[in-house]
């Protein structure tokens, strides 16, 4: 009898345990759960989620569907091809950042499979990325810069590239939403050419470097040549002041010079006279190599008598 009852107890509590393991289940943060009633969603004042958590549920007549709705991030697993409006191919790798939006229209849309929402996303990425991509030439989306009607590079706020990303954000948003998933971002990753393609492109932007510089050259060089021109007047003009300020003042000197002289002349002839003999005798004779052949007379030699 007390082993039958034992065996009894052991049974409910076994079966109690695996009801309350069917009933409860636990919703992590980040994730949202739905409880499905006979294959429809099953609402709680209208509302179909059920957020972080222990929750129940009949055993048996429900199910539950866990989704994450946590930002996730859509990558290519190899660079796609486009074509630019150029008519040749341009590889791009890039990817996208998104998050369930609506719950119900994601599941109903993708059955909570995240492989199918990602397919889905992919298309709507591509389709846009085309047709911004085919209005560009491979010069755009490789500098991100574009040219004027002169063939002058423009300087832009936001690059081409830039440009194109967020009009394929613009353009996915609807459609994403229409699939329950909010888009939050698209970007390039990389952007690679054939082989035939980059070297042209390089040669391209060799040739077009090597321009700039040439004129940048051309440029220093006339500022050169104008900055000496300039210096070589400024030179001269002041070379010549200075001349003319010379002869200005020798011409200033040698008149005071003989106004001295004079006056020295008016105040002791004499001593002047002797003192510009002396100065003659001097010069004459300052090597030691001069003859003086003059007559005994001669008004010259009358200090040296």
């Amino acid at each position: 009898m007390k082993g039958n009852l034992f065996w009894t107890v052991a049974l409910v509590i076994i079966v109690v345990f695996f009801i309350g393991n069917m009933s409860a289940f636990v919703v992590k943060e980040g994730e949202v759960a739905l409880v499905f009633q006979m294959g429809k969603i099953k609402r709680d004042n209208n509302n179909a989620e059920l957020g972080p958590g222990i929750h129940f549920k009949w055993p048996l007549v429900e199910k539950v569907k866990i989704l994450d709705k946590r930002i996730q991030t859509l990558s290519t697993n190899k660079p796609e091809p486009f074509i630019t409006t150029e008519k040749k191919e341009v590889y791009i790798d890039y990817y996208v950042q998104w998050k369930i939006d609506n719950t119900e229209n994601y599941f109903i849309t993708t059955q909570g499979e995240k492989l199918k929402a990602e397919n889905l996303i992919r298309k709507y990425i591509d389709s846009s990325l085309r047709e911004q991509v085919g209005s560009l030439t491979i010069q755009e989306i490789v500098t991100g810069q574009s040219r004027d009607a002169n063939g002058k590079e423009t300087v832009e706020m936001s690059s081409k590239r830039e440009q194109v990303m967020q009009e394929a954000l613009a353009s996915t948003l609807a459609k994403a939403k229409e699939i329950g998933v909010d888009i939050i971002d698209v970007r390039m990753k990389q952007i690679n050419l054939p082989p035939a393609v980059s070297s042209s492109i390089y040669q391209r932007m060799s040739t077009e470097r090597n321009a700039v510089a040439q004129l940048h050259r051309s440029q220093g060089k006339k500022e050169a040549e104008e900055i000496k021109a300039k210096a070589d007047r400024e030179s001269k003009v002041a070379l010549s002041n200075a001349q003319r300020q010379a002869k200005e003042i020798r011409s200033e000197g040698d008149a005071l010079s003989t106004k001295i002289y004079a006056e020295a002349y008016t105040q002791n002839p004499e001593l002047f006279d002797f003192l510009r003999s002396m100065e003659a005798y001097r010069n004459s004779l300052a090597t030691g190599d001069n003859v003086i052949v003059t007559d005994h007379d001669n008004e010259f030699l009358k200090y040296m008598k």
